[in-house]
């Protein structure tokens, strides 16, 4: 449920009202203007699809001035709403407002001291873990590195055509996955390694089933922010681990073990790519797309030319799984 607040001039109130009156929401006012002729706009949606309406409304107001629009979540109303008119809003609805998942992701692509130190706090706690083969530790590092939001940042920015979103949120993706590596790499210098780890070793393991995983992880989360439930984001983190890949990645290397460090970077690069893939198809399936037409032109190359690196970027990973030899991989089933 949500209540839009609006405000623009008089001039923009019939065109507003038409607006208003075909979006049927559960309760809408539009009052009348004040001393400096500006109009406000109260309506109150209950589950029905108000993307159309925003976009109606910014285009029927962008070339006024000083209106502003709100978009509040409501928590709860009395007397409760119809049922069965809601259960056929409902079914008109397809997505979360596009400016909320804006704002959702956005900060995966906001680069902060934070952003870093959080990134190298669960570095230090994935390789430690790791290493210690300590499993709760392992899985504090995978839910506490703020790396899954760059590249949801990523994939939504694609879908939109907003390259600064794709820019920032790659940059902070490759520093995040850069910190947790150099981090981890540090740390081999001073403690040995420990090769009877599973936990360590399981991260140089990469199968069909790597790729499986990844991607209906990916799905799930990018299906989470674009329907506004977040809360499945958490065990997506542990599904499909971003850092802990990178950390072993940097163990292996600091030690020496360069092919145990190849195949961790394997599997790495095999969970960035489809959770990439998986929400750049979830967005398109979403039917997340810019509102303007113009920028729609270029949201749809990015799309196209996002679909066609991440697929060939997964066939080679599949390639390297199927035809790598099978000695290079540990046997985890002798190590009890």
């Amino acid at each position: 449920m949500r209540l839009i607040e609006a405000t623009f001039s008089e001039k923009c109130a019939e065109r507003v009202r038409e607006a208003i009156e075909e979006a049927e929401p559960v309760y809408w006012r539009l009052f009348e203007a004040d001393d400096e002729g500006r109009r406000l706009l109260k309506a109150f949606f209950g589950k029905s699809d108000i993307q159309g309406f925003v976009d109606r409304l910014q285009s029927i107001c962008e070339a006024d001035e000083g209106w502003r629009i709100l978009v509040l979540p409501v928590e709860a109303t009395a007397p409760a709403l119809d049922e069965e008119k809601e259960e056929d809003r409902e079914r008109r609805r397809r997505v979360a407002l596009r400016e909320e998942i804006y704002e959702d992701v956005a900060g995966g692509a906001a680069l902060s001291a934070d952003f870093f130190i959080l990134t190298l706090a669960s570095a230090i706690v994935a390789a430690i873990g790791l290493n210690a083969d300590n499993i709760p530790a392992v899985i504090g590092a995978m839910v506490i590195a703020p790396l899954l939001g760059p590249i949801l940042a990523f994939s939504f920015g694609s879908a939109l055509g907003d390259f600064k979103l794709i820019l920032r949120s790659a940059r902070n993706a490759v520093i995040g996955l850069s910190t947790g590596l150099l981090a981890a790499a540090a740390i081999s210098f001073v403690m040995p390694i420990n090769l009877e780890s599973r936990e360590l070793m399981s991260r140089t393991v990469v199968g069909l089933d790597s790729i499986a995983l990844a991607l209906a992880a990916g799905a799930a989360a990018a299906l989470s922010i674009a329907t506004g439930v977040s809360s499945a984001l958490v065990g997506v983190m542990v599904a499909v681990a971003l850092l802990p890949p990178a950390a072993a990645v940097g163990l292996f290397l600091g030690a020496g073990e360069a092919v145990l460090a190849g195949r961790a970077l394997l599997l790495l690069m095999v969970n960035v790519t489809c959770i990439m893939l998986a929400a750049q198809a979830v967005y398109a399936y979403k039917g997340v797309r810019p509102r303007k037409w113009f920028e729609q032109k270029s949201a749809q190359n990015a799309v196209r030319v996002n679909f066609v690196v991440l697929i060939a970027m997964l066939a080679a990973a599949a390639a390297i799984i199927v035809f790598s030899p099978t000695e290079v991989l540990p046997d985890l089933s002798l190590r009890d």
